[in-house]
């Protein structure tokens, strides 16, 4: 049969209301009491009911993670980059004793953002691909005041978020390139209006070398594609327009290892022709060939920041930074 608070409340020759506070941390129990409930409590095996802690408590302990994917895309289709942040905000959310509910979400037929509202969960951060246009506008119109959520990223401003420090990336990825000796600097990716990650990479980017009295060459891809396909036809689109250039900064890894892919089957040497830098720092990129030099964000940091917010919306207060720190990882290319 299963233990109950009653049978250690027996062992230990106290109350059960006694036990409960016993096993809360209550100051109102003293040390030789607790001692003693926590051994009888050993020696029955006995488990907290986290649940009916939870019920008297208010609160769910639970952090619901929705990771947005592209309509009609498996979830292990899904950028690594997005379980590398999923690991952190575990860690971080195991750090302040809260667990998390995780859905993958992907089409108007799975949308769902009311763990708050339904007792679920205290509190939502949404991560995953700003392309799929329909799944923010649900999440936009599920908002209201006491609604405690932050998302990575974010297609806009309007939203409550946390993102990388994407100038400082591109200024990152503009000096080591000039460093190295590279005069024919390329950015690739795509500008739309969704895509705001990497509208301020490029930024970044190009003010750097524009203070070098360079202007960068802009590749715009199609954000429509994997990303691995954009970065090669960014490369077949470059040699097909006779461009010369020596230095690529990709706005993501999975673009560069495309553009990666598409220089080794034209032949160009990487990095003695083109160096190559991506943004993310996935760990795939520690395999490609040759290895992938990157600007990473700093992950831990990342998932703490992320559950402090949305733990600090739920007491009410205000987002504090919202900037995440990155590096630079030279590695091979």
């Amino acid at each position: 049969m299963r233990v109950t608070a009653y049978d250690v409340a027996e062992r230990a020759g106290v109350t059960q209301p006694t036990v409960s506070r016993a096993l809360s941390g209550s100051p109102l129990v003293s040390d030789a009491t607790r001692e003693r409930v926590v051994k009888a409590a050993q020696e029955l095996g006995y488990v907290i009911n986290l649940n009916a802690t939870r019920l008297r408590s208010g609160r769910t302990q639970v952090l619901a993670v929705v990771l947005i994917g592209r309509e009609g895309e498996r979830p292990t289709a899904t950028n690594p980059f997005y379980f590398s942040l999923l690991g952190a905000i575990g860690a971080a959310a195991a750090e302040r004793e809260y667990d998390l509910l995780v859905s993958f979400q992907h089409s108007a037929d799975n949308f769902y953002a009311d763990y708050q509202d339904a007792r679920q969960a205290d509190g939502m951060i949404v991560i995953g691909t700003t392309r799929n246009d329909e799944a923010w506008q649900y999440f936009r119109s599920r908002d209201h005041e006491g609604k405690a959520w932050v998302c990575w990223g974010a297609p806009d401003d309007d939203l409550r978020w946390v993102r990388s420090d994407n100038e400082r990336g591109g200024q990152l990825a503009a000096d080591y390139l000039y460093n190295q000796g590279r005069r024919k600097p390329v950015f690739v990716g795509s500008l739309e209006p969704g895509q705001r990650q990497f509208t301020e990479r490029y930024e970044g980017f190009a003010e750097a070398w524009r203070k070098l009295g360079v202007e960068p060459h802009l590749v715009e891809t199609d954000p429509a594609l994997a990303r691995e396909e954009q970065g090669a036809r960014a490369i077949d689109a470059l040699l097909s327009e006779g461009k010369d250039f020596d230095g690529l900064f990709a706005a993501s890894d999975l673009i560069a290892l495309g553009a990666l892919d598409g220089l080794a089957k034209a032949g160009i040497a990487v990095p003695d022709a083109v160096s190559v830098v991506g943004f993310d720092g996935i760990r795939t990129g520690a395999y490609s060939s040759p290895p992938l030099t990157t600007i990473e964000s700093d992950f831990d940091l990342a998932g703490r920041m992320l559950v402090k917010n949305v733990l600090g919306r739920i007491e009410g207060e205000p987002p504090e930074s919202r900037r995440v720190p990155v590096h630079l990882v030279v590695r091979g290319s």
